[in-house]
């Protein structure tokens, strides 16, 4: 079943978001202004879209392979997170770890948004919690 994703064109530079396949995760989204990121710096990346979800769901706003592994950009709060009521534009927040500048320009795929369903849950305070097997075992508890 398919479900709507509405996006509004915010800017005459915008350019719809793009899945290259069929099946693919991911729709690519795209940059509408160029600007440099210096080396160890992040910058606000503006795509001229604002969007609406389906009912249950979020978008999530990951990195793109290409770019990290060329580059060492990625999303620096990798996945961020598009609420189902935001409507501001989308913008995207890149981090440049390599050693050089990168350079964003506009028109470059920059990140891909997926839509995930959201699980609702209702927040119940306990005092007691039930037993498991990993326990309180936490970082490194594992042994792998």
């Amino acid at each position: 079943m398919l479900y709507p994703l509405k996006v509004k064109l915010i800017h005459e530079d915008a350019l719809l978001p793009y899945q290259a396949n069929e099946g693919d995760a991911g729709f690519d989204v795209y940059a509408i202004e160029n600007k440099m990121i210096p080396a160890g710096e992040s910058a606000l990346i503006r795509t001229g879209l604002q969007v609406e979800l389906p009912e249950g769901t979020e978008a999530q706003i990951r990195p793109r392979s290409g770019l990290a592994l060329r580059h060492a950009v990625t999303v620096l709060n990798s996945p961020g997170t598009i609420d189902e009521g935001y409507r501001g534009e989308v913008k995207i927040i890149l981090i440049n770890h390599g050693k050089n500048e990168f350079i964003v320009e506009k028109h470059m795929r920059i990140a891909q948004m997926v839509v995930a369903p959201v699980l609702r849950v209702k927040l119940e305070q306990t005092d007691i919690l039930s037993d498991s097997a990993r326990g309180e075992g936490g970082f490194g508890s594992s042994g792998k």
